[in-house]
């Protein structure tokens, strides 16, 4: 069997994944851990505040994903329930830490900003260049390594919300579920971290 291809745009089919996963195909697992793993360390990071122990935890939500494959049954999207396993699992260290497992939002906004819609996406887009030189293709890498920056910098709610929304594409539904949060304060949090996504975009591109 050819290699799985997971791609950003999830045209993914999680039934053949599911079917390579149990069959103990290791190129299956290596595609699903070069998709997830980062945002995994990103949303466990934000949870437990500590970037190794996010580390930690991911790394043992792959244990424990490989062990329960088979249990999945299908109720949430795939990326859901692994997402949903290292929420679990960061949240019992955080409370075995004696901390508060809650995502401070305390220093969110109470409105949407007026960059984006309901949805939490740009109303206009950030400008793009009209023609592709060498010179834009090299300022693109530096745009995307100061974005990539500006995300690891955000903080814990924000970049959570981000990941799991922005990135990973879940359901609103499944993000409030994964993070305990309201859809509201989900909305809120994505809307400060786009904008500061879009800002850093725009003090590089100029």
């Amino acid at each position: 069997m050819n290699e799985i291809s997971l791609m950003s745009d999830h045209t993914e089919n999680d039934a053949e994944i599911l079917r390579a996963l149990a069959n103990g195909e290791r190129s299956a697992f290596e595609a699903l851990y070069r998709r997830h793993n980062t945002s995994m360390v990103r949303v466990a990071s934000a949870i437990l505040r500590n970037h190794a122990s996010g580390e930690e935890v991911a790394h043992e939500t792959w244990i424990a994903v490989l062990r329960n494959i088979n249990g999945f049954e299908g109720r949430s999207s795939l990326a859901g329930w692994i997402f949903t396993i290292l929420s679990n699992r960061a949240k019992t260290r955080v409370k075995r830490d004696g901390r508060t497992v809650a995502l401070d939002i305390s220093d969110q906004e109470n409105n949407a900003d007026e960059a984006f819609d309901a949805r939490g996406s740009w109303k206009n887009l950030p400008d793009l260049w009209d023609e592709i030189t060498p010179e834009r293709v090299i300022a693109g890498r530096q745009i995307m390594e100061h974005v990539a920056q500006t995300i690891e910098d955000l903080p814990p709610a924000q970049r959570a919300v981000l990941v799991l929304r922005g990135q990973q594409e879940l359901e609103a539904q499944e993000v409030c579920e994964i993070l305990d949060i309201t859809e509201g304060n989900m909305r809120i949090l994505l809307h400060r971290a786009r904008r500061s996504v879009r800002n850093a975009i725009e003090a590089v591109a100029g």
